[in-house]
């Protein structure tokens, strides 16, 4: 069964930074494109960086230029480096495949609070 397990939110002033770390359990991690997608309060979950089983990235344009999804296919897992964070960039942040598969982890949560 596909399992994520995400980690490295927590509370951040703005114009500061978080590293994620999403480990990945029960598939071949190397050949699926992946995504990192958060869910604010009262939003519906949203896609924010994708990268391809080859590395090519995408963002969406509310972050680019301030997050950077990366991933290590030796270790199962994918990052997400968070620059420049802003009041809006707080939610639950999850990994999943770019198709994403049923199961979802817990989350980790990213608040950006003065």
């Amino acid at each position: 069964q596909v399992q994520f397990v995400e980690s490295g939110g927590g509370l951040v002033q703005p114009g500061g930074s978080l590293r994620l770390s999403c480990a990945a359990f029960g598939m071949i991690f190397s050949i699926y494109d992946m995504g990192w997608y958060r869910q604010a309060p009262g939003k519906q979950r949203e896609l924010v960086a994708g990268i391809t089983r080859r590395g090519s990235t995408t963002y969406a344009d509310s972050v680019k230029g301030r997050f950077t999804i990366s991933r290590d296919n030796a270790k199962n897992t994918v990052y997400l480096g968070m620059n420049s964070l802003k009041a809006e960039d707080t939610a639950v942040y999850y990994c999943n495949g770019k198709s994403p598969f049923s199961n979802w982890g817990q989350g980790t949560q990213v608040t950006v609070s003065s």
